[in-house]
């Protein structure tokens, strides 16, 4: 089979993280005044990831809600709760949520 898309150079995938790391603290900071521009940013960092197919880094996903891809910002856009070793991600524009598992302290044991 045909391959229909080249693999982007590494040097181009490198850019994107430090771009969508730019996008995400911009996103932060200008939240008070402007949410809107906010949501935009995480659209932009989306469409970068997708465009040069990049992963996400982890901890830009819990900042953004994956069904109306908002900047969550707690107490403002979602809430956060703890249900059976998960932490719950409540978007309140979408009313919809998002899990992402934690680890506890038990998990830490040695094994003899």
């Amino acid at each position: 089979m045909v391959r229909k898309h080249k693999k982007k150079p590494a040097s181009h995938r490198k850019i994107v993280l430090e771009r969508i790391q730019i996008l995400f603290e911009q996103a932060q900071e200008n939240f008070s005044l402007d949410p809107k521009l906010s949501d935009r940013y995480v659209q932009l960092a989306r469409k970068l990831t997708m465009k040069y197919k990049v992963k996400m880094p982890s901890e830009y996903k819990r900042q953004y809600c994956k069904y109306c891809y908002s900047y969550l910002m707690p107490n403002k856009t979602c809430r956060i709760r703890t249900h059976k070793g998960h932490l719950v991600y409540y978007c309140l524009k979408c009313k919809k949520f998002n899990r992402f598992t934690y680890k506890t302290g038990k998990s830490t044991t040695k094994k003899e």
